[in-house]
């Protein structure tokens, strides 16, 4: 937490679009090593990688503390992450879903419910495995009694990774774990979702070869792609400045009226869900209040009416690349929160963490298998739920612009089943903690 190099938002923006530009750049370049480099790795996990790495050598932070003029330690945050994801990830939502087809998006069947739901399984199962898996080794790890109970704040990772902030929230405030030993779980979501992520990255790069083993059948994903594409080239024209400009209204406008809405719509369910008289409801439908979820619910919502209407028609002026930027911002701001010298702060719990996932994916790939899902199913079911609507688009667009939806209504869906999901798996945590 000690303060990095660069404390400065406007100079470590500088930064990540310095590196963003750089893998670009050398990702375009047709020969010499980039070239053969950009074939075995992703240039979206570049750009999220490298911020990572300037985040470990200490030249730029997420959040480090300081002395204020009162002599006091406080802590301070950048605000990079804070203007992507409420601001660039809406607009870029709303760029890129201007051209979905609902029609060919629910042509892809049921493949891609499964395999979110297999995710969420793996979650709930993963949880307890890793519990009895490394109480052999090490019960200490996930042992403790009371609020310092491991199990507790495992709790916390199972809302986080079957839904998102707001049900890490509630689990948070249901189980009551130790607040001074919360951050060490935080630590866990950040390192180990991360990693995954970087994984699932590096994934799709490999995607054509991951298919062919897993024998899947594409032509569904290929069509709505190439359905976008003929459209694409249809309208296709070189954007004006008025173009350009009148994206940026529908985009960000969209996000101003969103974040306007949600205010009062968080607030609204807010008080209804208070007012349910069974805890455990009020527990369930907590997700409701958070703003963050009808800020992306309501953007979404926008977008898919303005794909119905003339709007659609900017697709040809390069909608889609548009939020692609904002996508890749996102993703340099994410990679921004990777530190990987946290994951040697307490190896025992990122241990637990990490065997987690392990059970996660594996239940992934196996039922990929059995149904022949694509690997795309797998990616963006899995972020769906570790990653939330922050992420899932990321993974999906890598894919192609055009399916960056598929990510956003499956993250959406998990913020609904996120509380239930997760207090299913601490009642077996709990089971399963050494005594």
């Amino acid at each position: 937490m000690t303060a990095p190099t660069f404390t400065n938002d406007a100079i470590v923006f500088g930064i990540l679009m310095v590196s963003l530009g750089f893998v670009f750049y050398t990702e375009n370049l047709k020969t010499g090593f980039w070239s053969k480099f950009y074939k075995i790795v992703p240039g979206l996990f570049m750009a999220y990688f490298i911020p990572a790495i300037f985040t470990t050598f200490g030249l730029i932070s997420p959040e480090w503390k300081t002395t204020n003029a009162f002599g006091e330690i406080v802590a301070v945050k950048s605000q990079l992450y804070y203007v992507s994801s409420r601001f660039l990830l809406p607009a870029a939502l709303v760029l890129m879903t201007l051209s979905i087809d609902l029609k060919a998006i629910f042509n892809l069947g049921p493949k891609a419910l499964i395999m979110f739901f297999t995710g969420t399984l793996g979650i709930i199962i993963g949880g307890p495995l890793a519990i009895l898996l490394i109480a052999v080794f090490s019960p200490e790890t996930v042992g403790a009694e009371g609020f310092d109970a491991v199990w507790r704040g495992l709790s916390t990772l199972a809302g986080s990774w079957i839904g998102g902030g707001a049900n890490q929230t509630a689990m948070f405030e249901i189980y009551q774990y130790n607040p001074s030993k919360y951050g060490g779980m935080v630590i866990v979501d950040i390192v180990v979702a991360n990693v995954w992520m970087a994984i699932l990255l590096i994934g799709i790069g490999k995607k054509d070869k991951i298919n062919k083993w897993l024998k899947a059948d594409t032509s569904a994903i290929e069509k709505l792609k190439e359905k976008v594409i003929d459209f694409t080239q249809k309208v296709k024209k070189n954007p004006s400045l008025a173009d350009i400009m009148i994206m940026l209204a529908i985009g960000f406008g969209t996000v101003g009226f969103g974040h306007f809405s949600s205010k009062y719509l968080s607030l609204f369910f807010t008080e209804i869900v208070a007012s349910m008289e069974s805890q455990t409801w009020r527990n369930i439908f907590s997700f409701l209040g958070s703003s963050f979820f009808w800020l992306i619910s309501v953007s979404t919502i926008i977008a898919i009416i303005l794909s119905n209407t003339k709007a659609k028609n900017y697709e040809g002026a390069g909608a889609s690349k548009l939020g692609s930027v904002f996508i890749y911002i996102l993703v340099a701001t994410i990679g921004m929160k990777m530190d990987l010298n946290q994951a040697l702060e307490n190896p025992g719990l990122i241990a637990v963490g990490f065997v987690w996932m392990g059970i996660h994916a594996g239940l992934l790939i196996f039922v990929a298998k059995m149904i022949r899902a694509p690997y795309f199913f797998l990616a963006v079911g899995s972020q769906a739920n570790v990653g939330g609507a922050a992420s899932a688009p990321i993974v999906a667009q890598a894919f192609h612009p055009s399916l960056a939806s598929v990510g956003v209504l499956l993250a959406v869906f998990g913020y609904a089943i996120g509380t239930v999901g997760a207090i299913l798996c601490t009642i077996l945590m709990e089971l399963s903690a050494p005594i």
